[in-house]
């Protein structure tokens, strides 16, 4: 009996679907993992807040290379020492640890948790992003990927590819009801 043909009963037999239904299942997956991996940006922008990828090992094993960092706006007069700051210096930002907030100097004191010295050079109040309120581990590494133009569109097609299967799983099961094997 074919899979689309009435059983003596008047039921239609059943069966054959899976493959719509496992081409529906993963594109949809495709387009959500591209989605949720821009979720930790996209909400940390809504909220005000600043991200950027640690590319290097000062701050671990607290902070790890390949992190991706929250910064909110602060006002530099209520950072206190210990905590982390993004700041720029020259065309960089670092994040690092304060060691000592000087407000009469109007700059900060500042060390990465794995180096062996503070900062060469304090940090100017004029220069701070924000303190650091939170951290991903790797997610850092795989977003920097989106700010290049092959990222993007990696991105994209993955996502795009994701829709197609969805389409094509629609058009399996349209086919599949109008009786067309």
């Amino acid at each position: 009996m074919r899979q689309n043909e009435q059983m003596p009963d008047g039921r239609k037999a059943k069966g054959g679907n899976w493959i719509p239904a496992f081409c529906h299942i993963i594109g949809t997956l495709m387009i959500l993992a591209v989605a949720a991996s821009c979720l930790p940006v996209t909400i940390a922008h809504i909220k005000g807040n600043e991200v950027y990828h640690v590319v290097s090992g000062s701050m671990e094993p607290v902070i790890p290379t390949g992190s991706l960092v929250y910064a909110e706006p602060a006002r530099p007069e209520e950072i206190a020492a210990g905590d982390v700051i993004a700041f720029w210096s020259g065309r960089s930002v670092v994040v690092h640890r304060v060691v000592e907030n000087k407000t009469d100097a109007r700059e900060f004191v500042t060390k990465g948790d794995a180096n062996g010295a503070e900062d060469i050079r304090a940090a100017a109040y004029s220069d701070l992003i924000g303190s650091v309120s939170g951290h991903i581990p790797m997610l850092g590494s795989l977003l920097v990927l989106y700010t290049s133009t092959m990222g993007k569109v990696c991105a994209i097609c993955f996502a795009g590819c994701g829709a197609m299967l969805n389409i094509l799983a629609g058009r399996l099961r349209g086919a599949k009801e109008s009786g067309n094997p």
